[in-house]
C-alpha cells in the first residue's frame, strides 16, 4: 500500500500521548514479524542500541530493556526490580504520576517516604537534603521529570546531584520527555529511566523500556515481585538471546517504533525536536493568552511537552461542550488532571507543528460558545 493509500487522521491528537503519528509510522506496522526470527530480533537490538544513544555519550556505560505494556507497567517493572527488599524509596511526588508511583511502591510492599510539593510546586532540594542526612536507610530516590499533571518540568540535574552526594540510586521517570527534550543521563547521575513508545519518539503504544547503568542493572537479579514485570530476566534473555523477548513481544509495535527513532534522526535529532516542541508550546501559548486564557504554571515551571490552562471563569463553560466542539474542528484535547484546580490541557508534542497550533488557535476562538 502506498502511504497516499493510508486514511488521514479524523482529528489531530494535542494529548501528552498516544499522539498523533506520521503515516510512514503507522504503514511501518503492515508487515507481520515472527518473535523467533532473526529478522525480527535484530531489529529489537537495534532499537536497543539506539536508544542508549539518544540517552547518553557514555553509552560503555548504559545498557536497555524493552518491556510489554503501557507506561505504567514499565514503571512498575523498574520500581520492583531496582529497589530490593529491604530498600527504602523516597519519592519526589508534585503530580499524579509521581502519586502513582508512591502506590506502586505501597503495592510491591516497599518502604516508601513520601515528599508531596503540591501541583503547583518543584520538589524542595533543602527538604530532600536534610532527609537524605537524618534518614540514612533510605537507598533510592525517584521523581518524574515531567509531570503531565500540570506540565510541569521538574529539575532533575540539581536532585540528581543531592541524591549522588548521599551515595543513593536514582531513578527518574523521563516517560514525556525521553527523545523531546535533551538529556545525557550519565551527566544527570542516573541509574535507571524509563520511558514509552508512544511518547516523544513518537511511536504507537505497547511497550515501554528502561534505561540503566550496566552496573545498576546487574544488582537487579533476583528482586523482582513480579514475573512478568522482572526488569533483570527480560534483560538477561535480551542480552543471551540476541533481542528475543521472554513472552510474546508487540512486534508491529515494535517495528513502528524502529521507523520513528529514524524519523527522529531525520528531523535532527533530539535538540531539533526539542526546538520544534517549544515553537508549539511558544506559539500555543501566546495565542490562548490572547484569547483570554491562563497558564496554570508559572513559565519558569513550564514544559514544552504539555500545557495546562485554567477553565474560564464563567458558569456557562463546560469542558465536555468545548471538548466536543473542537473534536469536530478536528482537535482533540485533553481534560484536566489537577485536583483542586479547574483545568484543561493541550499537548505540544507527536507530529504536530507551528502551523498545526495556529489552526487549533483558530478553532478555539470559534469554539468559544460561553462568549456569545
Amino acid at each position: 500500500m502506498h502511504l497516499d493509500d493510508l486514511p488521514d487522521n479524523p482529528y489531530l491528537l494535542l494529548t501528552p500521548g498516544p499522539l498523533s503519528t506520521t503515516k510512514s509510522v503507522k504503514a511501518a506496522m503492515l508487515r507481520d514479524w515472527c518473535t523467533w526470527d532473526d529478522d525480527y530480533k535484530n531489529l529489537v537490538q537495534r532499537v536497543r542500541a539506539e536508544l542508549v544513544l539518544l540517552a547518553t555519550r557514555h553509552t560503555e556505560q548504559y545498557t536497555t530493556v524493552l518491556m510489554q505494556g503501557s507506561g505504567t507497567f514499565v514503571v512498575e517493572a523498574m520500581v520492583g526490580s531496582a529497589v530490593p527488599k529491604a530498600g527504602r524509596l523516597l519519592v519526589l511526588t508534585n503530580g499524579a504520576y509521581g502519586d502513582r508511583i508512591v502506590q506502586i511502591a505501597r503495592y510491591l510492599k516497599i518502604e516508601t517516604v513520601v515528599h508531596d510539593s503540591g501541583e503547583l510546586n518543584t520538589p524542595d532540594l533543602e527538604r530532600l537534603e536534610n532527609t537524605l542526612i537524618q534518614d540514612r536507610d533510605i537507598t533510592h530516590v525517584t521523581v518524574v521529570h515531567c509531570e503531565t499533571t500540570t506540565g510541569m518540568l521538574n529539575p532533575i540535574d540539581a536532585i540528581g546531584k543531592v541524591v549522588k552526594k548521599y551515595g543513593k540510586i536514582y531513578l527518574v521517570d523521563t516517560m514525556s520527555s525521553f527523545g523531546g527534550i535533551p538529556m545525557d543521563i550519565a551527566e544527570l547521575n542516573i541509574d535507571f529511566c524509563v520511558s514509552s513508545a508512544n511518547k516523544c519518539i513518537q511511536g504507537v503504544p505497547g511497550f515501554g523500556f528502561v534505561i540503566a547503568k550496566k552496573q545498576a542493572m546487574m544488582q537487579c537479579e533476583g528482586r523482582a515481585k513480579s514475573l512478568s514485570l522482572d526488569l533483570f530476566d527480560q534483560w538477561k534473555v535480551m542480552e543471551q538471546d540476541q533481542g528475543k523477548w521472554r513472552y510474546t513481544s508487540p512486534t508491529h509495535v515494535v517495528r513502528a517504533f524502529y521507523q520513528a527513532i529514524k524519523e527522529l534522526k531525520e528531523e535532527g535529532g533530539v535538540e531539533s525536536r526539542y526546538e520544534r516542541y517549544c515553537n508549539n508550546h511558544r506559539v500555543l501559548v501566546e495565542g490562548m493568552r490572547n484569547l483570554g486564557f491562563k497558564t496554570l504554571l508559572p513559565d519558569a515551571f513550564q514544559s514544552p511537552i504539555i500545557t495546562s490552562f485554567c477553565s474560564p471563569e464563567d458558569e456557562k463553560y463546560k469542558f465536555v461542550t468545548f471538548y466536543n466542539l473542537l473534536k469536530k474542528k478536528g482537535f482533540v484535547i485533553y481534560p484536566g488532571k489537577a485536583s483542586k484546580i479547574s483545568a484543561f490541557r493541550i499537548g505540544n508534542i507527536g507530529d504536530v507543528y507551528p502551523e498545526d497550533i495556529r489552526r487549533l488557535l483558530a478553532a478555539v476562538e470559534q469554539s468559544m460558545y460561553w462568549k456569545s
